[in-house]
């Protein structure tokens, strides 16, 4: 016993039950690339291994049943968002929309004013200042009738110009190209078989404001309505005693207004090829007549030297005195203003409210022949554009000469003349001003008294430049 103790004594191990087991040393961590030779080294416990093939667990299932329902919220969220922003832009848009109307409530406030000043014919837009002096160079010349230039019309569009001459025939020119599109050609009187076409000489025309017809007179006595856009011929008025001398559709409407040498107006329904009635008043034989949006028109009463103004309605006519010879073309300027000219060499500027001119432009366009035998060179055209201060007068002087309607329409100031030899016959502005066509031939359109050999037979459009607006105060 004494022996047992003294030997376990030696070892310094306590005796007991445990006594003769080994203690297993605890686990040390070794620091990496220091493990013992000869030993291999375990794989770390944190180590991932792969679960692909391993059975979902319950907690696997719970969670991805939580990312689903998290998926589900995320899809609705989406939703949500994209309709906010919807909104928002719709918020934006309809913020951007009231900014530009805002913006443009001037502009359109502006034309509003301008539609009911138009519509009650006192829209008056200063433009004479803005042209420029046309260039002799930039004229362009379109040759294709034998005799002289009678009348002319621009389609509304302004893409194409009519022209009448007196060799009867009508042609359609294109503005851009300046070539022939369409040529109705001179038939025979008393022959059959022919296709539809003048006889005699073309002295007006007229081409309804949605540019859907075209009428012309002619020396015959008859009214041929067409097509305008692919010239055809739908009807034939008759009724006038005289040859046809003016023709004008009333704006928006396709009322037809007629004049003849017979001094008679005649009204006409061209959609219904119809007649309505006929008006008289003048002395002498009517050679010009014109209209605009009212029920309305004026007429040139020749050598009776009268002005008048036929209220269709009330059959009723207006009586103005003021030149001293034939009084010769007309045109209005708006509902409340003309222009007319006569073969003693005046223009003159009316207002519908008085019987007498405004102003009267004597010798408007010089004096001719030797000394002490003059005489004023004849006024044989006038145009305006419409509800604006620019007038046009031509004559056989040599030029075309533009006018600015001065002082509330109570003064003509000459601008600037363009040369064009030849009689002058008819002229016309395009509906934008940008610019002037005129009908130029060797004779006058209603007779031949004499010639200018030097004159070329000829539609000729005259290019109209305006001076650039002053930039605004600030820009």
């Amino acid at each position: 016993m004494s022996a047992a103790v003294a030997a376990s004594g030696k070892r310094g191990k306590p005796a007991g039950p445990s006594a003769g087991k080994r203690r297993r040393k605890p686990d040390v961590e070794e620091e990496p690339g220091r493990a013992k030779p000869g030993t291999k080294k375990r794989p770390k416990l944190s180590e991932e291994i792969s679960s692909d093939s391993e059975p979902e667990s319950p907690e696997d299932t719970r969670t991805k049943e939580e990312e689903d329902e998290e998926l589900e919220e995320t899809a609705q969220e989406k939703k949500l968002r994209l309709a906010k922003l919807y909104l928002e832009q719709l918020r934006q848009q309809e913020e951007e929309k009231a900014e530009e109307e805002a913006f443009g409530n001037d502009q359109v406030a502006g034309r509003l004013k301008e539609d009911v000043l138009e519509q009650r014919g006192r829209l008056q837009k200063l433009v004479a200042k803005e042209v420029q002096a046309p260039v002799a160079a930039d004229i362009r010349v379109l040759r294709g009738h034998q005799l002289s230039i009678t009348c002319l019309v621009i389609t509304p569009d302004n893409s194409a110009i009519f022209s009448g001459a007196k060799d009867c025939t009508i042609i359609k020119w294109g503005v851009e190209s300046g070539k022939k599109l369409h040529q109705i050609q001179r038939v025979k009187k008393g022959a059959e078989g022919q296709p539809p076409g003048h006889a005699d000489h073309v002295l007006c025309m007229a081409i309804s404001s949605d540019g859907k017809y075209l009428a012309s007179g002619d020396k015959n006595k008859l009214i041929l309505i067409w097509d305008a856009g692919t010239c055809r011929h739908l009807y034939t008025f008759t009724g006038h005693r005289d040859a046809v001398s003016g023709l004008a559709f009333r704006r928006g409407t396709h009322q037809l207004y007629s004049t003849s040498h017979d001094r008679s107006v005649k009204v006409w329904n061209v959609a219904e090829n119809a007649y309505i009635e006929t008006l008289f008043g003048h002395q002498d034989a009517v050679t010009a007549l014109d209209g605009l949006s009212r029920e309305s028109c004026v007429t040139a009463g020749g050598r009776d030297g009268t002005v008048r103004v036929w209220k269709i309605p009330e059959e009723s006519q207006l009586v103005f005195y003021g030149h001293q010879g034939s009084i010769d073309c007309i045109q209005l300027i708006n509902e409340e203003h003309m222009i007319s000219g006569s073969e003693d060499g005046s223009l003159a500027l009316w207002g519908l409210s008085k019987k007498r001119p405004l102003t009267l432009q004597q010798k408007a366009h010089g004096m001719r022949g030797e000394e002490g035998l003059e005489q004023p060179f004849w006024v044989s055209s006038v145009t305006a554009l419409l509800n604006t201060d620019l007038v046009a007068s031509g004559s056989h002087s040599s030029f075309v000469r533009l006018w600015r309607c001065a002082e509330g329409f109570r003064k003509l100031e000459p601008l600037w003349d363009i040369p064009l030899v030849g009689f002058i016959n008819s002229l016309k502005f395009s509906s934008t001003g940008d610019f002037l066509v005129a009908g130029v031939g060797k004779e006058h359109r209603l007779g031949r008294w004499w010639q200018i050999k030097d004159a070329k037979n000829a539609v000729c459009i005259i290019p109209l430049r305006r001076v650039p607006p002053a930039p605004a105060a600030g820009s």
